[in-house]
């Protein structure tokens, strides 16, 4: 008996904490892969404010330069920087989808670059206004570009929406095999609560009621039932002890009415 419920308890333990270690596994994988995702995103998208900031500042400095007329306040651009700044958010991107717009997003800037480079020369010239060449010959390249690195963002943004949901998936896929436990437990617990009241809790409350129909009726003892177990063995002895009993009241009785008789 004692080794029947040691292993239905041991079972349903050891199905609880298997499942137990393969959520904390899955959970663990699936929160380091998204989550290494989710920072390659953020990563990219304060690397593309960033490569956007550097251009805008740029930019308005080239117009403080036509608006206030002066060459002495033309910015230098550190184009070294931009461009480490450029390949750092390239390698940032963990899937190839938005490399395509990367590149867009360089000949952009390159453009606007090579244009902007000749400002110097734009300046000095007599034969062509300056404001003119700024308004209808650089910026409509740094809209180009501030178009494309819009559109880059919105791609980080969509993929960081994408991991975000691929995190809430993967948790909740993590979660499952606790739920399939959660659900086998209690069925387990089910079938033993059912398996004891049928062998051991029902056995014992009719070898009670033997017992007292017994006693109080004296009537034979004759419950039984199949197994070899230590309840079996109890029953077999109460059998024995009840009809041993009966055998001692029945030769008490005649020896009682051999007496009476002398």
């Amino acid at each position: 008996m004692a080794r029947k419920l040691f292993f239905s308890l041991g079972s349903l333990a050891a199905i609880l904490l298997l499942s137990g270690v393969i959520s904390i596994l899955e959970y663990r994988r699936m929160s380091s892969y998204v989550s290494d995702l989710i920072a390659s995103n953020i990563k990219s998208i304060n690397l593309s404010q960033k490569l956007a900031d550097l251009t805008e500042e740029y930019n308005h400095q080239m117009l403080a330069v036509v608006v206030q007329n002066d060459i002495s306040i033309m910015p230098d651009f550190n184009i070294r920087y931009f461009n480490a700044q450029a390949d750092s958010l390239k390698a940032s991107f963990t899937s190839g989808a938005a490399l395509p717009m990367v590149d867009t997003v360089s000949m952009s800037f390159n453009k606007f670059m090579q244009t902007s480079l000749k400002f110097d020369e734009v300046f000095l010239a007599d034969s062509v206004d300056t404001g003119e060449w700024f308004f209808g010959t650089l910026q409509p390249c740094y809209v180009d570009f501030r178009n494309d690195m819009g559109v880059l963002n919105d791609m980080i943004h969509a993929e960081l929406k994408k991991n975000s949901a691929d995190f809430d998936a993967g948790f909740y896929r993590s979660i499952i095999p606790s739920v399939v436990s959660v659900g086998a437990g209690f069925l387990l617990i089910m079938l033993l609560f059912y398996f004891t009241m049928v062998y051991y809790v029902k056995p014992i409350c009719r070898m009670s009621d033997g017992i007292d129909t017994y006693r109080n009726l004296s009537r034979r003892y004759g419950f039984t039932f199949e197994g070899d177990d230590q309840l079996a063995n109890i029953n077999n002895g109460i059998t024995e002890i009840i009809e041993e009993n009966i055998g001692l009241k029945k030769r008490i009785k005649a020896l009682r009415g051999e007496k009476s008789e002398e």
